[in-house]
C-alpha cells in the first residue's frame, strides 16, 4: 500500500485533543518512511447530532467505508443524556462498527515497566501485565433485539436480549485462536455458560473450535472468575476472547491494571475497513485541561500500521517511540503520581513525534533505505 486513506473522526469531550496527537505521530511515520497519506474528518456522536441530527449520518458511514482505516477520537457526554438511546452519541459508534463489519475488538493490555508504580498491582504482579483481549464486537446485548422500555400494567419495563448465532461465535473464536496461536499459544474463554444458555452456547461452539488447535491450550472461565483472576494473578493470561458486553467491562478493569486508561488502543478488524480508537472515554471534564492522555491514541495508530498497513515494522518504531518517552520521565496527569510534575497531551505528542522522527533517521532505519 503506497498511499494510506484514513478517515478521522475526532468526536465529542477530549476525542478531539487526543485524535490530533495521533495523526501527528501518523503523518510524522508516513512522512519519515515515504508513505503517501491522505486524511478526511467527519463527525460522530454528540457533534454530529448537534450538526446534522443524528449520531452519525450515513455519509459518514459510506466514508468509513471507501477509507483504508478509521481513527476515532471518542463520544458521547452529559449534554446528550437525556435523548432515547436511538439517539445518543454512544449510538453513533454502535452504528458505524456495524456499518463497518468489524466483528472482531483487540484490546492489547501490556504495563510498560518505567509506570510499575501507576499499576493498583504489587511490583511483582504488575510486571506480568500483558495480554490481549479479543472481544466479539455485533453482537449481545448491544445489538439483540428485542430491546428498549414501554409500559407494562402501570410500570415500566426495559428489556435487552443478549443473542448470538453459532456462526458469530466461530468468527470471533477463529480470531481469537489464531492470536494466541502468534503469542504465547494460550487462550482463555470467557462466558457465563453456567445460568444463560446464549453462554452455554458459546462454550460449546469454542470447545469445538479447539480440538482445530491442538497446539493452543484452552481454558474456560466464567467472568466473573476471570474479573478476579485478572487481579490475583494477570500472568495466567496470554489471549481472551469473550462476548461484547463481558469484554466492554473487562477491557476496562485491564486498563487500571496497566496504570491508566488513557494508555490502551484498539483495533477493530474484519470488515470493509478497520477502526482505531483508544478505550477511554470523552472524558468532559478534562477538555482544555491539558489532562488528556493521548497515548491510547497513538498506540492506536501502532495498531493500524500493522494491522491495515502490513508494516509491524513500523508499529514497533511508534510503540518505541512511546517506551522512550515514558523512560525519559514524562507523564501525563493521569500517570504522573500525586504532586508530580505532568506534562499536557499536547507535549506528550510532540515528544513522541520527536521520537518517531529520531527513529527514522538512526543509522539502523537508513541502511534499510538504501
Amino acid at each position: 500500500m503506497e498511499t494510506l486513506n484514513v478517515l478521522v473522526l475526532g468526536g465529542d469531550g477530549i476525542g478531539p485533543e487526543v485524535a490530533e496527537q495521533a495523526v501527528a505521530v501518523l503523518q510524522a511515520v508516513t512522512e519519515e518512511f515515504g508513505i503517501g497519506l491522505n486524511l478526511e474528518e467527519a463527525a460522530i456522536g454528540g457533534v454530529s447530532i448537534d450538526q446534522n441530527g443524528v449520531p452519525v449520518t450515513r455519509q459518514a458511514i459510506d466514508l468509513a467505508r471507501s477509507s483504508d482505516a478509521v481513527l476515532l477520537g471518542a463520544v458521547g457526554g452529559a449534554k446528550w443524556d437525556s435523548l432515547p438511546s436511538h439517539r445518543r452519541p454512544e449510538r453513533g459508534f454502535l452504528e458505524l462498527r456495524d456499518g463497518l463489519s468489524v466483528f472482531a475488538n483487540l484490546r492489547p493490555t501490556k504495563l510498560f515497566p518505567m509506570l510499575a508504580d501507576a499499576s493498583p498491582l504489587r511490583p511483582e504482579r504488575a510486571r506480568s501485565v500483558d495480554f490481549v483481549i479479543v472481544r466479539e464486537l455485533l453482537g449481545d446485548v448491544y445489538f439483540g433485539n428485542p430491546r428498549g422500555v414501554w409500559d407494562e400494567c402501570e410500570s415500566r419495563k426495559g428489556v435487552n436480549t443478549m443473542v448470538y448465532t453459532e456462526g458469530e461465535i466461530r468468527r470471533i473464536g477463529r480470531t481469537a485462536f489464531e492470536m494466541a496461536r502468534r503469542r504465547g499459544k494460550k487462550l482463555a474463554s470467557v462466558d457465563k455458560a453456567n445460568v444463560l444458555e446464549v453462554q452455554a452456547l458459546w462454550r460449546d461452539v469454542i470447545s469445538e473450535l479447539g480440538s482445530e488447535y491442538p497446539d493452543v491450550t484452552l481454558n474456560h472461565l466464567y467472568v466473573d472468575a476471570c474479573a478476579m483472576q485478572l487481579v490475583l494473578d494477570p500472568r495466567r493470561f496470554d489471549v481472551i476472547v469473550t462476548g461484547n458486553l463481558f469484554g466492554d467491562i473487562l477491557s476496562d478493569e485491564a486498563a487500571a491494571l496497566a496504570g491508566s486508561i488513557g494508555l490502551l488502543p484498539s483495533a477493530s478488524i474484519g470488515g470493509s475497513s478497520s477502526l482505531y480508537e483508544p478505550i477511554h472515554g470523552s472524558a468532559p471534564d478534562l477538555v482544555g485541561t491539558g489532562k488528556a492522555n493521548p497515548v491510547g491514541a497513538i498506540l492506536s495508530v501502532a495498531m493500524l500500521l500493522e494491522y491495515t498497513l502490513g508494516r509491524p515494522d513500523l508499529a514497533r518504531v511508534v510503540e518505541q517511540a512511546v517506551e522512550s518517552v515514558l523512560d525519559q520521565g514524562l507523564r501525563t496527569a493521569d500517570i504522573a503520581g500525586t504532586g508530580a510534575k505532568w506534562v499536557s497531551g499536547s507535549e506528550m505528542g510532540a515528544a513522541i513525534v520527536q521520537q518517531v522522527r529520531l527513529a527514522a533517521n538512526a543509522p539502523t532505519w537508513v541502511a534499510q533505505a538504501r
